[in-house]
């Protein structure tokens, strides 16, 4: 099967995550397609459900048992079509294949796939391990649930870098500041208490702590962090003082940044505020790697064999389940294909390079699994 027709067969099944939009179709499909595929390729295929219906693939390409294990990481699930027309037709132009997930990311499980099928009839030292996971998208429960049953000595997530290396990427924090107030009637100025006007201090505050990150030095691959507020809640209608107000914040991280450092500024935010808490919700941390760990420099010399130039690594601002995989203790780099269109309306991905991110993947096996 060509890069072409694996990827089309993959953007044909939806697995919209459910946690996103509900109604999503999630991965039961798509993962039986990829097992059924890697079974065929000759892998040992077993599924790992991290929570009913929510399936993450695990298969291997056994080695002899005298090299070094690498797993090939990519996400089975996608967010939502709202707005593209036919979503699930893969359309081909100019070489360019369209159609929700083709970019994000089901070129790079293509790329995975390919590549791991190239391997098996190789047997390498170490085993070469794909794991297509559940739920990137949402809370990364594949990942982890995958990370409990499974490790390699390092590891490559083929997120779309247009063959670049990608060895950093900014985490995130979800937080919420509450403020709280007495509710009454709008004409009894004196017995009722405004939660949203006591949240004023902290919107101020809020602005001055991006200012200061701007300002900044930042870190010299994914720059500076930043912080936002995403939403703001409260009062019931007009004519009542409101009892509770609610600001929900994201803040980017960037590596050496903790949820403690976070932990303090939105304590700084509610300092002094009357009724006032702050707390953290979903904590996502920044990834990094040694530029000179093996994983890079075998990943960097077969991105320069496959584009004949010098490999250019690099830091992106999202975040990957990346994170989670060094976390875990194994070394991990990002290399995936190019093309654009990420959660948009028009997404699409180049198809050329598939094939050399495919190839890519082999030569760097090759390398690290000797």
């Amino acid at each position: 099967m060509t890069a072409e027709e694996l990827v089309a067969s993959l953007v044909a099944i939806e697995s919209v995550n459910p946690e996103l939009v509900p109604g999503g179709a999630g991965e039961a499909e798509i993962a039986e397609f990829v097992a059924r595929w890697l079974r065929d390729a000759g892998l040992d295929v077993e599924l790992d459900e991290a929570a009913p219906g929510r399936p993450s693939v695990i298969a291997v390409a056994p080695g002899t048992g005298d090299g070094r294990s690498l797993m090939l990481n990519a996400h089975l699930d996608t967010v939502g079509v709202e707005g593209m027309e036919r979503p699930f037709e893969p359309v081909v132009r100019e070489g360019r294949l369209h159609g929700r997930g083709a970019y994000d990311m089901k070129a790079g499980l293509a790329a995975c796939m390919l590549a791991a099928a190239r391997l098996r009839s190789e047997r390498l030292g170490g085993d070469v391990v794909v794991t297509a996971v559940a739920d990137e998208e949402y809370a990364s429960i594949g990942v982890q649930s995958v990370l409990e049953r499974r490790r390699t000595d390092a590891a490559i997530v083929t997120e779309p870098t247009a063959l670049r290396v990608c060895i950093a990427h900014k985490g995130f924090v979800w937080a919420e500041v509450e403020t709280r107030g007495r509710a009454a009637h709008g004409s009894r100025a004196a017995e009722g208490v405004d939660a949203i006007a006591r949240m004023a201090p902290a919107l101020t505050r809020l602005a001055e702590l991006q200012s200061a990150l701007d300002s900044a030095p930042g870190n010299e691959l994914v720059g500076p962090g930043s912080v936002h507020a995403s939403l703001i809640d409260g009062g019931q209608e007009l004519s009542s003082y409101p009892a509770r107000c609610v600001l929900s914040l994201e803040r980017r991280t960037v590596p050496g940044e903790t949820a403690d450092h976070v932990r303090r500024e939105c304590e700084g935010l509610v300092e002094g505020i009357d009724d006032a808490a702050a707390r953290l919700s979903l904590v996502r941390d920044p990834f990094s790697v040694d530029p000179g760990a093996d994983v890079v420099q075998a990943v960097a010399r077969a991105a320069e064999a496959v584009t004949g130039r010098p490999a250019e690594l690099y830091g992106e601002t999202y975040w990957m389940d990346a994170a989670f995989i060094q976390a875990a203790g194994i070394p991990t780099v990002v290399f995936g294909p190019g093309g654009e269109g990420a959660h948009a309306v028009d997404e699409w991905v180049d198809l050329e390079s598939v094939e050399a991110c495919a190839e890519g993947l082999v030569l760097a096996a090759r390398d690290l699994c000797r």
